[in-house]
């Protein structure tokens, strides 16, 4: 099931931890991965990449795999201490105006990276190069596993300051609404509490 434009942009506007709640607590990358820069955001379809640790070939061969919109999704089998991605990658993939970068490895060229108009997510910062092993076992495009969730080509990826969320495609149209009530309900307990209602009120909690 394809995303729409709507479900896509509707996704970026409740943020990543929203969604996550919303969904039942699912979806969450780990907390390592973060923005280069803290005020990039993204959101878009999951195309999904799987390289050996330290070795990149396969990133090069996802960006004229993935469609324009496409947020590229790698898993680096472990291998965290490696800049797969830096500024040459970075041309090209806005080149092919695909939508973003999630990685749960290293990136480099921060300071080239920072200045673009491309939101990459990574674990960190490393200086370390990587290979191009042709025969290595490696795919595009099938389902990849990063800390405790799957993530599948077509997902939603949306990411922002709090972190990356994966929501699988089936579920977007439930998730978005489940969102935009939860989005309703902290809005009005915000409401109350500025009207000097207490949290552990508001939630049933007692006095403990």
């Amino acid at each position: 099931m394809s995303l729409t434009k709507d479900q896509i942009e509707r996704g970026r506007k409740l943020g990543s931890a929203t969604l996550h709640e919303a969904a039942g607590r699912i979806g969450a990358l780990p907390a390592a991965i973060k923005p280069v820069v803290p005020t990039w955001t993204l959101a878009g379809p999951a195309f999904t990449v799987h390289v050996p640790a330290i070795d990149n070939l396969w990133i090069h061969r996802a960006l004229y795999k993935a469609a324009p919109g496409d947020i590229l999704v790698v898993y680096v089998s472990g291998g965290y201490e490696a800049g797969y991605w830096g500024e040459i990658l970075n041309e090209a993939a806005m080149a092919r105006k695909l939508g973003g970068l999630v990685i749960d490895g290293g990136v480099r060229d921060a300071a080239q990276l920072a200045t673009a108009d491309f939101p990459v997510f990574s674990r960190g910062i490393a200086i370390r190069g990587t290979g191009k092993d042709r025969g290595a076992i490696a795919w595009n495009g099938q389902p990849v596993r990063i800390g405790e969730v799957t993530v599948a080509a077509g997902d939603l990826i949306v990411g922002d300051v709090d972190g990356v969320v994966a929501i699988p495609s089936a579920s977007v149209a439930d998730v978005l609404d489940a969102s935009d009530k939860r989005v309703a309900d902290e809005t009005e307990k915000i409401r109350r509490i500025r009207a000097g209602e207490r949290t552990i009120d508001l939630y049933g909690f007692g006095e403990g």
